[in-house]
């Protein structure tokens, strides 16, 4: 059990990052014109968004109901992402609450979902193969 939990280590350091992030007064944001221009802060939460759901899925390669987990995590993830806008609406000095962050961080979510089963996919046939060739 010991050595599953370090597999999230890596999951769990990204949340924190993504929590201080998310967390940080508007004030303390750099202003950068181009990057709203073209809605630059969507992509950073898609990426975001899609490294939590992949990080905390990746542990689960070798668990048996990986599919039901993985779901959770993406449904979880989506929580996440629409709490920390209410949070920043009501908590955090001159951040709002975006409904288009909500939804790229759902964007996000489902990207993450999609690499993780297309790494899932991957892993199961390398060990199909490895047992054929037994």
């Amino acid at each position: 059990m010991k050595n599953s939990f370090k597999l999230f280590i890596p999951a769990i350091i990204w949340f924190a990052i993504s929590f201080w992030l998310l967390t940080i007064p508007g004030t303390a944001l750099p202003q950068i014109t181009w990057f709203d221009k073209y809605q630059g802060d969507k992509a950073v939460h898609i990426f975001m968004f899609a490294l939590i759901c992949f990080l905390f899925s990746f542990p689960l390669k070798n668990s048996i109901q990986k599919n039901k987990w993985i779901i959770l995590i993406t449904v979880l993830g989506l929580l996440y992402g629409i709490a920390m806008e209410f949070v920043q609406k009501y908590f955090i000095p001159f951040r709002s609450c975006d409904v288009d962050d909500m939804i790229a961080d759902g964007i996000g979510c489902l990207t993450g979902l999609w690499f993780t089963k297309k790494y899932f996919k991957r892993n199961d046939k390398r060990l199909k193969k490895a047992v054929e060739q037994l």
